[in-house]
């Protein structure tokens, strides 16, 4: 078993707090992403996974074994950084079993894992180059290589796809993604990359300010944003936000922009006259008056982008504007006019002062 649990863990520096008062636990087997906006916190609270930070308060335990006082060496983890922090003057075969040297493994032993990691790595055929040789994507597998061969209970990754180009991201995302599913050990992973978290993680973690704003599946914290900052946070493209008041006359309404939309309001938990946010992903609009649509409004296209399959069209809404993507083949084009509709079921509704979800 390699579950990781943190309880209560804190970090500062100083009179600065960084973490506060964090409580996860990571199951055995589990791949978990740190997700955030520069500065939230996640890079530090890897670092105290991996002992390179120490624990201002809280208890950290890997395995059964509380750890905050053990070295980073016997903790059973792997760190892969953000920079390849490859040894320049070695070939690929050293740099790989440089940590097993150490150790003083036999050599016959250490030519077997490394034949092992470079196989399922694809790094055989370079095991005589030196890094400069290679490309940045193949120094980045190098990195990995090198952490694999340990058979650590933990893998950490920091950030390690940043460096890259846009290509190789895609490729060594799908090429984590397999190491993992092969290896099954206990992962966690910090990016700020949302669709790295959305394609790799079991579950991600959203954090904001040092603590964690929420805990749930890719697919939960989409559909279901427990705040407007996780709903703003993930997506591309942005949720449109549009401030409300809320209405009781015969049924609920939402006053907003000259604008009157009726909902039944049964899936939120609304009070004539509060003030709240409504939500509304740009692909969840559709092109069209529909009778079972509860948000519908025109207007003049304002900016229309070509994406491939879709475009991303902007029209005026009160004083600001509102994306929704539409077919391309729709072959919409600025100043056209068109109708916008989104089903009740797609809205979401935050309180105005607590940005929490009014959601049941």
């Amino acid at each position: 078993m390699s579950a990781i649990v943190c309880s209560h863990i804190a970090k500062a520096y100083g009179s600065t707090s960084v973490i506060q008062d964090f409580d996860l636990e990571i199951n055995d087997h589990e791949f978990v992403v740190f997700l955030g906006p520069s500065g939230c916190g996640k890079s530090t609270l890897l670092r105290m996974l991996a002992g390179l930070e120490q624990i201002s308060s809280g208890e950290l335990s890997i395995d059964g074994r509380v750890v905050n006082e053990v070295e980073p060496r016997e903790r059973g983890i792997a760190m892969v950084f953000q920079n390849y922090a490859l040894y320049p003057h070695m070939t690929i075969f050293d740099n790989i079993a440089f940590g097993l040297r150490r150790l003083k493994v036999p050599f016959n032993e250490i030519e077997r894992r490394v034949g092992s990691v470079s196989a399922t790595l694809g790094l055989g055929p370079y095991l005589n180059r030196k890094p400069s040789e290679l490309s940045g994507g193949q120094q980045q597998r190098v990195a990995i290589a090198r952490a694999m061969i340990k058979t650590p209970k933990v893998f950490l990754f920091d950030e390690p796809l940043s460096n890259l180009d846009a290509k190789l991201r895609n490729h060594m995302r799908v090429e984590i993604a397999k190491l993992h599913q092969s290896l099954k050990t206990t992962t966690v992973y910090v990016t700020h990359d949302q669709l790295e978290a959305m394609t790799l993680a079991d579950r991600i973690v959203l954090m904001r300010s040092g603590q964690i704003e929420q805990v749930a599946t890719p697919e939960e914290i989409y559909e279901r944003p427990r705040t407007q900052f996780v709903a703003g946070f993930i997506g591309t493209p942005a949720m449109n936000f549009l401030d409300v008041t809320v209405r009781k006359t015969d049924g609920w309404r939402l006053e907003v922009a000259e604008h009157d939309f009726a909902v039944s309001g049964h899936a939120f938990r609304l009070k004539d006259g509060m003030r709240a946010v409504l939500g509304i992903r740009p692909a969840d609009f559709s092109l069209g008056s529909k009778t079972d649509a509860a948000i519908t409004f025109s207007g003049k296209v304002a900016l229309a982008e070509f994406h491939g399959n879709d475009a991303l069209i902007s029209v005026p809404f009160g004083s600001g504007e509102v994306t929704a993507i539409v077919p391309s083949a729709a072959r919409i084009r600025v100043g056209d006019e068109v109708t916008l509709t989104a089903p009740e079921e797609r809205l979401h509704l935050f309180d105005q002062a607590s940005g929490e979800t009014l959601r049941a």
